[in-house]
């Protein structure tokens, strides 16, 4: 297990030596809540966008299921008569120059596995630049937009911001609820009572704190050919290799167990880069990895191989709630108003 694995275990489960990063903890805390509050009091140069910005992030480290909601409203706002774009940093990418826009036949080390992953499989304009002012800026030089998606970013204050749509692990939670680098919170959890919605992945119904959101898996999709298979494709108590380079590999591995097969977990560092030699393993049995590792593999991928699709499910209450802020902040656009009357 590496250095980085167990730490993240001890901010959820506890370890008598986190009591050392105290003061690091204090004073990361420091920094992060006086960034906010000069942002705030208008203190930080920040670019407002003539549409309108949603930001979808989180305050812990880690995934969050953040890629699977922004899929879903792009196509939620697509349905609303919208035209939408999506900036990201694009973490591990590394294109020619900055800002970068994202084609669908480019490598992920280029692109970016979760960028290349959203304009895969929505064809949505994206463009990836750590500075996501300037993403925004060349995005909506490029393309006619109504509004834009900002994938993560709550804490990259140079960009002005609409709505702060954050979204938490509901069976991690916020792990011990201390700050970098005792604990898995990037902000204090004070910073989630000023974002517009919480949404509870994993979470069946909605609650006090925030929005039910659930991950629906939807079909098996073969990397070599493309082809879809059904999730009966493989009977119940099928043995089966899984890779997952996620935030949260165990969430992918438990979704494979609730179908009924027998995963045998292969876990890898977020964002983690691969070859065929890394995952041919013994004994031969099916693979399935997730849709974000599969971006990384498809040019090596031997027929066999599959990825699990996931449709992201979140509550009738946000959808509802999302629809009254798009006409909110779109009053102009009928089909919004229409479709919320």
């Amino acid at each position: 297990m590496s250095f980085a694995d167990r730490l993240q275990r001890a901010w959820y489960r506890g370890h008598p030596l986190l009591g050392l990063l105290t003061p690091l903890e204090a004073l990361y805390r420091r920094v992060a809540t006086a960034r906010r509050q000069r942002f705030l009091a208008g203190g930080v140069d920040s670019y407002r966008a003539p549409v309108p910005v949603i930001v979808v992030g989180n305050i812990t480290v880690g995934g969050t299921g953040k890629t699977p909601l922004i899929l879903w409203l792009i196509e939620h706002c697509r349905s609303r008569g919208l035209k939408v774009g999506v900036v990201s940093r694009g973490y591990g990418a590394k294109p020619p120059s900055l800002p970068w826009r994202v084609m669908p036949d480019q490598p992920a080390a280029e692109a970016g596995d979760e960028p290349l992953l959203i304009v895969q499989r929505t064809g949505v304009p994206l463009m990836i630049d750590p500075d996501r002012a300037r993403a925004v800026r060349a995005l909506l030089e490029s393309e006619s937009l109504d509004l834009i998606l900002s994938d993560d970013g709550l804490q990259h204050y140079r960009l002005a911001r609409d709505l702060e749509l954050v979204l938490i692990d509901a069976a991690r939670g916020l792990g011990n609820r201390r700050c970098l680098p005792a604990g898995p919170l990037r902000e204090p959890a004070e910073r989630l009572q000023s974002v517009d919605a919480v949404l509870l992945n994993g979470a069946s119904e909605d609650s006090t704190t925030g929005y039910a959101f659930g991950l629906r898996p939807s079909a098996l999709i073969e990397l070599s050919s493309g082809a879809t298979w059904q999730l009966d494709h493989f009977p119940v108590g099928q043995r089966l290799h899984a890779v997952a380079g996620i935030g949260n590999p165990q969430r992918f591995f438990a979704t494979l167990e609730a179908l009924h097969w027998c995963p045998i977990p292969h876990p890898f560092a977020d964002h983690a880069a691969y070859s065929r030699e890394q995952l041919d393993f013994s004994p031969a049995l099916p693979l399935v990895m997730t849709e974000k590792d599969a971006v990384k593999c498809r040019a090596f991928a031997p027929p066999g191989w599959a990825y699990l699709q996931v449709q992201a499910e979140p509550s009738k209450a946000f959808v509802a709630w999302f629809d009254a802020q798009l006409a909110r902040l779109l009053p102009d656009h009928t089909t919004i108003s229409r479709s919320t009357a």
